[in-house]
């Protein structure tokens, strides 16, 4: 946890807050917190600064929040992602925001499997939680937006060109391919098949809405390898 967030629901006065949950239980066991500390804090959704600690033992502590700084911007990028399998999604949403993907469409797939639409993680609690720890990790504090799209032709036909508009829109595709574009500054629609790729008709569609397919060379990555490796070549 390189940076405390918290939530307007821990606030106890107007630059106070109290903490009780696994945030107090790493000050205790990781930095060994004690009264009088200061460290990076920043609040959900808002600014970002210092907090100081007023208390602290095993059952709750007090900090006094000086928050005064913007957090770092995001990318100009929205990501389509076939619904990964529900322990590399955990891992992969830390990931995007960790990285400062702006906008994620958890989309559906012919490679996809059912039951991947059925795991608890993807309960908005539940994504939240993943998502405030690659907060935590990168010094940020505004969450992306998450669209869960569990119809592919539908969404890829009736809302992303809408996404799309304006941006470079491109699809992550093994094959014969131009190479994927490096250190862009315009807005980015990307694409992220699930392991194995896009089917053909799929992509057909997505090129159809405006994405066109690249290639980052012969091997095959599991999708928490791809999604970094695409977003830091982009960007």
């Amino acid at each position: 946890m390189n940076q405390l967030l918290v939530s307007p629901t821990d606030f106890i006065a107007t630059d106070r807050v109290r903490i009780s949950d696994r945030r107090l239980q790493h000050l205790n066991q990781i930095h060994k917190a004690s009264v009088g500390q200061s460290l990076r804090a920043g609040c959900l959704n808002g600014l970002q600064g210092e907090a100081t600690i007023l208390a602290i033992d095993q059952q709750a502590a007090e900090l006094q929040l000086n928050l005064h700084s913007q957090p770092p911007a995001k990318l100009p990028l929205t990501l389509i992602l076939a619904l990964p399998r529900p322990k590399m999604l955990r891992r992969t949403l830390q990931t995007i925001a960790s990285m400062g993907v702006n906008t994620l469409v958890l989309i559906n797939s012919y490679r996809v499997e059912k039951s991947f639409w059925q795991t608890p993680f993807l309960q908005p609690d539940a994504i939240n939680a993943e998502l405030i720890l690659g907060l935590e990790q990168a010094r940020d504090t505004v969450l992306p937006e998450v669209i869960l799209a569990k119809r592919f032709k539908p969404f890829v036909e009736d809302e992303l060109p809408a996404l799309a508009v304006n941006t470079r829109g491109i699809i992550a595709h093994p094959g014969d391919y131009p190479e994927c574009p490096r250190a862009l500054t315009e807005p980015v629609t990307l694409a992220i098949g699930p392991e194995g790729g896009w089917i053909p008709y799929e992509v057909d569609l997505l090129a159809q809405a405006g994405l066109q397919p690249v290639q980052i060379g012969e091997r095959i990555l599991r999708v928490e390898t791809a999604v970094p490796a695409l977003l830091a070549r982009l960007f």
